[in-house]
């Protein structure tokens, strides 16, 4: 790990200043919008909606990808269960919608590989869940806002 990922540790300033001359790609998902070479984007390179983001990225992503927050809504709804254990998707969207969040760029999702994931998604909710959802979550209703501070 610390000679895959040297930057784990490293202050943002710095993983900026080496990108500047890298020759690593930089990834368009740093950015308010693709090329902007602003930083305004994400904080961190992952799934679009890892579990373990932080609220404004998670809040971005469910602007930039909106079919997939849907589908995660739709489990969601369907098994009853919680997005992680302090937070729930639905509120995610809400809180993303209300407060104006602009994500800059959208992806539409609309290839043939989201809609093979759709489908198996869905054909995996009509399946009984291999947990109960009570087990995994607290009532993942923590405060979403102070605010938009």
């Amino acid at each position: 790990m610390d000679e895959w990922l040297p930057v784990k540790d490293w202050p943002t300033d710095v993983v900026r200043e080496w990108h500047a001359s890298a020759p690593v790609p930089y990834c368009w998902s740093y950015d308010s919008v693709p090329g902007a070479g602003d930083w305004r984007g994400n904080t961190r390179c992952s799934c679009a909606l890892c579990s373990s983001a932080s609220l404004p990225d998670l809040l971005l992503s469910s602007g930039r990808r909106p079919r997939l927050v849907d589908l995660y809504a739709e489990v969601e709804t369907v098994r009853g269960d919680s997005f992680r254990a302090d937070r729930r998707i639905a509120d995610l969207i809400r809180h993303a919608t209300s407060c104006g969040i602009d994500p800059g760029v959208v992806c539409p999702d609309d290839g043939p590989e989201f809609a093979a994931l759709e489908n198996q998604v869905r054909a995996a909710l009509k399946e009984e869940p291999r947990k109960k959802p009570e087990l995994a979550r607290d009532s993942g209703r923590r405060p979403v806002c102070d605010g938009c501070s």
